[in-house]
């Protein structure tokens, strides 16, 4: 059964579309099982200026390519989200492309199950998502926000806080090529010069090739940008598309294969700004935001800083440290955060399928593969010859030395070891890394947290129809990923720039030959799941009762010594010197391989009742689980007990109000959380915190409406109102508390509301959207709180085929992003109990103008 119509004759008007409306979803099955509802009497309107609001029991908000386009071209579709209630995006420069912090109804990313065309985008191992490797807006064809809830078929190990399904365009039916040519620069008026960026998107499309319908489209982009806040570094990002698409017959039967590999090279260009509190903190005004990181004088790698006893810093202490001639000092050439690289190569091959088997039972099939090479960047200090224990490897210590000065320890046999004066080494047990001669040198490495990934899941979907007003699904859910995280170290230029950024390729050996690195292990993260869904109409009410049974299987191996519950690790080389390490410290745990498992029934149930053919009510109930990531389990590892996982029963109810020229929805909702798992990233660890809020209850009201009163005008108005509370003080320590209970979860807004107009006047198109966000707590304990926050936009469009025919598909575009020039807090570390950290200020007000060509 595809499309059924059953309008009474008094909904027949020119206010109603006789159009079912589609429901991006996550997968094939989903949307098969969605778009193919029955239609009762009443109206199912198509969106208004590219905003829909699906008609099921679930709150739900899609921005269709209309709108997705009018942004700036190569923006993160995330930042696009930000039009919808309930969704908080702040972007880390002006462009999309240095990522950025993302919260839905005050759940971070890492609670959010992101997907394209059905796969999951999450990091299979912590659930973060990367919003600067999105796929490019120009063959996006919608972007559905579900709040609080998830499809049962749905492959995500943690999303509680609502999930994202991007759907890619359908190639044309007709040939044709899209070309668009985009220039940017800051205008901030603290720029002191030029800070350009350059994009090219290309896409052909083949129209049909064969009588069978074949048909496909290949794309690709290519973006340069500089550094939107330092005087150094930036952005070289390139990204191909492809898929292809094979209609089966005359039932919507096909076939659908598409690739996509994205490529960064970039450095954390944001604006980390340290601060202590919102007393003390000032945020800085524009003509101080941006500031010179380097004069461009070639740095050297090793600085010889131990040339006579004068310079010790403590001559009383002469006995314990000792100056020697050829030990070589390391400096901070290429240590600054801005200095650091942040490259991945991502990639995946995915396909689509829908088999109609007889005229009451159809199939889905939707498999794929993916697969990640990154790391975050960052530099250590590599010794030239052994640890002070005498270990090579990557070493914690636990004493922390002025670099001027080195403590040395006389070994048996009369020679003499050289212990650090950082606390974070890597040793090669007599390897001369800078090459002057000697093994005695502490020299400056890169030393990123690497991390491999090799991902392939399916999830395939039996749909059978009972009776025309009623039908049934079973799913099955696989998503299988291969993590392998290391901390190999690599080599730097006398420029301090990275010989590769990607160490793992030729990583630093010792002298046996093995790499010290400072992290060490492989996991495997399954998920086996299986679910079921029911749908009837029952005159004006539909009903679905489904059912999600998610099995997960964590297993882990640490190939390192881990030292702490915290998951910190000292990564000895060699089996016989770990043996010894072990001795010495009997409080640290072996090398060790765990496997936890976690399932639970998850049921969810859902309600909509029309009330008059415009109006009707939704309701919905949903319980969810959220499992533990990859660093909380493995710092568990230290205790030998695995930590409790998230769960949580989310209750939304709602009404809605759909014709040919308004889409509006108001959705009251209430979420209740145990063992409530809250995560920060911490960008100088490359890792994150997790930390257990225990029991919070989150309860608050998003609502939009769209409204074209007339062909040239639109109008869109969207808000949400946030409260959380947790339930009790949460315990740090033996006999000690943080001060949490009745207080407000960190990191989400209070409020958040705009609005969107747009106008077309002739060949002219103009939009504008407005933004403001509300303050948020920097901690659990509220006692640092972020002010709010407003941001404006504006886009123009010049139509070319009006003025002639020729040129209908092409037009010219600017941009004006923070016309306001708003200087304000974007991403910033939440934690427990912090007062300060690292904050990314806000982009500042930038430009781009496109040239977009089509035939």
């Amino acid at each position: 059964m595809k499309f059924k119509y059953l309008l009474a004759a008094s909904v027949v008007s020119t206010a109603s579309a006789m159009v079912a409306a589609p429901a991006a979803a996550q997968s094939t099955g989903s949307i098969d099982f969605d778009d193919n509802v029955i239609v009762v009497s009443g109206a199912r309107s198509s969106d208004v200026g590219g905003v829909d609001i699906p008609d099921t029991p679930k709150a739900k908000v899609q921005l269709d390519s209309e709108l997705i386009l009018r942004q700036a071209p190569g923006q993160t579709i995330n930042d696009t989200l930000n039009l919808v209630p309930g969704v908080s995006f702040t972007n880390n420069d002006p462009f999309g492309s240095l990522g950025g912090n993302f919260t839905i109804r005050g759940f971070n990313s890492d609670r959010i199950s992101q997907t394209f065309d059905g796969i999951p985008l999450n990091d299979s191992g912590n659930y973060a998502l990367y919003t600067n490797q999105m796929v490019d807006p120009e063959i996006i064809e919608s972007a559905t926000v579900t709040l609080g809830s998830t499809d049962v078929d749905s492959p995500t190990a943690a999303a509680a806080g609502g999930t994202i399904n991007i759907r890619s365009k359908v190639p044309d039916d007709e040939f044709g090529v899209q070309t668009t040519l985009t220039y940017g620069n800051i205008i901030s008026r603290g720029d002191p010069g030029d800070r350009m960026m350059y994009r090219f998107f290309g896409k052909i499309e083949t129209g049909e090739i064969t009588p069978g319908g074949l048909k496909a489209f290949f794309s690709a982009s290519r973006t340069e940008n500089d550094s939107t806040f330092s005087n150094y570094g930036g952005v070289d990002k390139q990204q191909y598309n492809g898929k292809i698409f094979q209609p089966l017959g005359d039932n919507g039967d096909f076939v659908s294969i598409a690739a996509h590999y994205n490529q960064n090279r970039n450095n954390f260009n944001g604006s980390p700004v340290n601060f202590s509190g919102i007393e003390t903190y000032a945020i800085q005004e524009p003509e101080d935001r941006f500031y010179e990181l380097f004069d461009g004088t070639p740095c050297t790698l090793a600085t010889p800083v131990f040339e006579t006893s004068a310079d010790i810093v403590d001559p009383s202490n002469v006995d314990d440290f000792i100056a020697y001639s050829d030990a070589d000092g390391y400096n901070s050439c290429g240590t600054p955060f801005e200095r650091r690289y942040n490259p991945s190569n991502t990639g995946n091959v995915r396909a689509s399928s829908l088999f109609t088997l007889s005229d009451k039972l159809t199939l889905t099939v939707d498999p794929s593969f993916q697969w990640v090479k990154a790391n975050g960047g960052g530099t250590s200090i590599g010794y030239e010859g052994f640890s002070a224990d005498g270990y090579t490897g990557g070493i914690f210590t636990g004493d922390i030395r002025n670099r001027t000065r080195i403590r040395v320890t006389e070994n048996d046999d009369g020679t003499s070891s050289i212990s650090p004066s950082a606390t974070q080494y890597y040793y090669f047990g007599g390897v001369d890394l800078n090459g002057d001669g000697d093994t005695l040198d502490y020299v400056t490495i890169l030393s990123p947290s690497h991390t491999q990934t090799k991902r392939y899941g399916v999830i395939a979907n039996l749909i059978y129809d009972i009776t025309p007003d009623h039908r049934v699904r079973l799913a099955y859910t696989l998503d299988h990923a291969r993590h392998r995280q290391t901390g190999t170290a690599g080599s730097l230029l006398l420029n301090a720039e990275p010989v590769d950024v990607f160490p793992i390729n030729d990583p630093l050996l010792d002298a046996d030959g093995v790499a010290p690195q400072k992290r060490n292990r492989k996991s495997f993260a399954i998920l086996n799941q299986v679910s079921a869904e029911y749908r009837g109409q029952f005159g004006g009410l539909t009903a679905t009762l489904g059912l999600r049974v998610p099995f997960f299987e964590r297993e882990l191996n640490q190939f390192c010594v881990t030292t702490d519950a915290s998951g910190n690790v000292n990564c000895i080389n060699g089996d016989a010197a770990i043996a010894d390490y072990l001795v010495e410290n009997p409080s640290f745990v072996a090398p060790v391989s765990a496997t936890y498992k976690y399932d639970k029934l998850l049921p969810n149930v859902g309600l909509t009742y029309e009330i008059t053919p415009s109006t009707s009510i939704f309701a919905s109930y949903a319980k969810n689980l959220s499992v533990p990531g990859t660093d909380a389990l493995y710092g568990s590892l230290f205790v030998g007990v695995a930590p409790v996982p998230e769960t949580s029963d989310s209750f939304d109810l709602g009404v809605r109000y759909q014709t040919g020229n308004i889409q509006a929805q108001v959705t009251g909702w209430y979420n209740q959380y145990n063992n409530r798992l809250a995560t920060a990233y911490d960008p100088i660890l490359d890792r994150s915190i997790t930390r257990n809020l225990g029991k919070v209850e989150k309860y608050g009201v998003d609502g939009s409406i769209a409204w074209k009163p007339a062909d040239p005008f639109l109008l869109y108005v969207f808000g949400s109102y946030l409260k959380s509370e947790i339930k009790d003080d949460v315990q740090i320590g033996a006999d000690s508390f943080a001060a949490t209970a009745g207080k407000r979860e960190s990191g989400a807004p209070k409020f958040s509301f705009g609005a969107r107009a747009q106008a077309e006047l002739g060949p002219v198109e103009i939009g504008a959207q407005i933004k403001r966000t509300g303050s948020r707590f920097l901690n659990d304990i509220n006692t640092v709180e972020l002010p709010g926050y407003t941001v404006a936009d504006l886009d123009m469009r010049l139509s070319l085929g009006h003025f002639n025919e020729d040129f209908e598909k092409a037009y010219f575009q600017i941009n004006v992003l923070n016309v306001l020039d708003e200087i304000y807090i974007g991403s910033a570390g939440t934690g427990l109990t912090t007062s300060g950290g690292f904050v990314n200020i806000g982009p500042p007000r930038a430009f781009t103008a496109s040239l977009i060509w089509g035939f």
